[in-house]
């Protein structure tokens, strides 16, 4: 890695760690002032990734992790969202009651009780931001930084499990540590965005979208 390339990739990682701690989805509703802000800013957020990645590392989107997907991978993208909407499940129905702990409902009542069309558009920002956010870029870059794409796992899930944590309450941490943890580890095998976003949007529409 040249000495540019090792400055430009230093620098969007700080970016990224911000943005990851940052509570961007409460300043969207302070700023706008409309149930819908926060998505505004978390795809403003997209955008602003993938211009970073083009035109200032001057590097293509598949660097990290936008490439064409396959059916194997769309394949897998599945199975992962089975195997976390199953383990929700079994935490929701097992873990919580055994360690006598309750979910924070109100983010999510809040969101069921919105229109179809937002909560699609939730489902759709979460998977594409979330998955590029705190799987794709961190895992990439912290890969080349570090020479541990592994490390670069760790460090992105415990930011995605960590981000999840404002307005979902303490209990929703093993939720979203779980499902995190399965992402990273798809996106560690397979190096592919769109299964991952394919596995995240599934997953959060069997919550979100299914009739009830």
């Amino acid at each position: 890695m040249t000495a540019q390339r090792r400055i430009t990739t230093l620098i969007g990682l700080l970016l990224w760690l911000a943005a990851a701690l940052l509570p961007i989805g409460t300043w969207g509703k302070w700023f706008f002032g409309t149930f819908w802000a926060a998505e505004v800013m978390w795809w403003g957020l997209f955008v602003a990734m993938c211009a970073y990645v083009l035109l200032v590392e001057h590097r293509p989107l598949s660097s990290i992790g936008f490439r064409r997907p396959g059916w194997l991978n769309i394949m897998l993208g599945v199975i992962t969202s089975l195997l976390m909407v199953a383990g929700i499940v079994f935490i929701w129905s097992v873990i919580f009651p055994m360690l006598h702990l309750k979910m924070n409902t109100g983010q999510m009542n809040t969101i069921l009780d919105k229109p179809f069309w937002y909560r699609f558009l939730v489902v759709t920002t979460a998977a594409v931001v979330e998955e590029t956010t705190f799987r794709g870029y961190p895992i990439e870059r912290i890969g080349e930084w570090s020479g541990s794409r592994i490390l670069g796992g760790v460090i992105s899930w415990i930011a995605f499990t960590y981000a999840h944590l404002g307005g979902w309450g303490w209990a929703h941490l093993i939720v979203a540590g779980f499902g995190g943890l399965l992402l990273t580890i798809l996106f560690l095998w397979r190096g592919n965005l769109w299964a991952n976003i394919l596995a995240h949007w599934l997953t959060d529409a069997a919550g979100f979208l299914l009739p009830r």
